[in-house]
């Protein structure tokens, strides 16, 4: 199957995707379990980010809720049993070592695998990127109409469409899976993961002396709303703007030359 290459189109679709997801009422207290199971098995998730050089261990686990419903008898790769070498793709994997197989073992191999050990681009988009390649880019390439549910399913992003089967389509087969950007949403909303860039580019709070921005003028609605704070709405995120902005959050607008 061809590659995609993270483009800047590409980093600027994810962070829209994920700045705009939305999990879907009925579906948030399976991801709240979800995250549950998750924290409680932080500490082998941490193993296996150690042993393969840094893969950070949210997205570990975020691969393990997808290709195994977090369960620990379970290869990585895709599922199989850990009492055999992977059958399916990708088959007799690991290729060293003898079943039963420690779950640790085979999840460093899967990453080793797909590469992701000498990735280095942990980034919100270049997390994204290695969480779709690790399922592969059919959804990308031949159903573009349906953003990958091994991404976005939960969310409001995705309603239909599904590989049933290796290369097996319906365009009404709905995944019930939790989409791996779904739980790094859930995670950054709770706080227990932050990802530092707000866009590609430019962040879209920043400062611009007399200059006005896009989304100025909302940013300085909201200061408005907090109590001591008195903002003309310019949509110019000038000195004034970036006062207030230190008062409510304790940092100056980006580009602020007392930043």
């Amino acid at each position: 199957m061809p590659n995609v290459r993270l483009t800047t189109a590409l980093k600027e679709e994810y962070q829209r995707l994920f700045n705009t997801c939305e999990i879907r009422k009925g579906r948030m207290a399976r991801v709240e379990r979800c995250l549950t199971s998750i924290m409680g098995n932080q500490g082998r998730y941490e193993a296996v980010s150690v042993a393969t050089g840094g893969i950070p261990w949210y997205v570990i686990a975020a691969i393990h809720n997808m290709e195994s419903s977090l369960r620990f008898t379970c290869h990585l790769h895709n599922g199989d049993p850990l009492t055999a070498r992977t059958r399916h793709v990708p088959a007799g994997r690991p290729k060293s070592g003898k079943p039963p197989f420690a779950w640790e073992d085979s999840a460093a191999d899967a990453l080793r695998y797909q590469g992701l050990h000498r990735w280095k681009d942990w980034s919100l988009s270049g997390t994204l990127y290695k969480l779709e390649a690790f399922n592969g880019w059919g959804y990308r390439l031949y159903h573009p109409h349906v953003l990958s549910p091994y991404l976005w399913s939960s969310s409001m992003h995705y309603s239909s469409g599904k590989y049933v089967a290796d290369g097996t389509w319906s365009d009404t087969a709905v995944s019930q899976q939790i989409g791996a950007a779904v739980i790094l949403r859930r995670m950054a909303e709770t706080g227990i993961i932050a990802f530092s860039e707000v866009r590609v580019g430019q962040p879209i709070l920043r400062y611009a002396g007399n200059k006005e921005l896009p989304h100025a003028e909302e940013l300085q609605r909201f200061l408005n709303q907090l109590p001591g704070i008195y903002v003309q709405v310019d949509g110019k995120p000038g000195r004034k703007t970036s006062d207030a902005f230190h008062v409510a959050t304790g940092y100056y607008l980006a580009g602020d030359p007392r930043a």
